[in-house]
């Protein structure tokens, strides 16, 4: 089974990714690839925030029951 990561692992991989469009030298492909890369752990971090929510709610849920 993949070990997934965590939410700031993922936060620092997407920072990393970012520095590195920043940089001047970095071809159009290059950015492209990272941008894509980028994207896909925007979309992880925001399943992983989701199914935090929800789970919050279920537990508020809970809690006033």
């Amino acid at each position: 089974m993949a070990q997934t990561k965590s939410l700031e692992e993922t936060l620092q991989e997407i920072e990393d990714i970012i520095n590195k469009m920043d940089r001047e030298e970095i071809s159009l492909e290059e950015s492209f690839q990272l941008y894509n890369t980028g994207i896909k752990l925007c979309k992880q971090c925001n399943d992983k925030i989701d199914k935090v929510e929800k789970r919050l709610e279920v537990i508020g849920g809970q809690a006033e029951e």
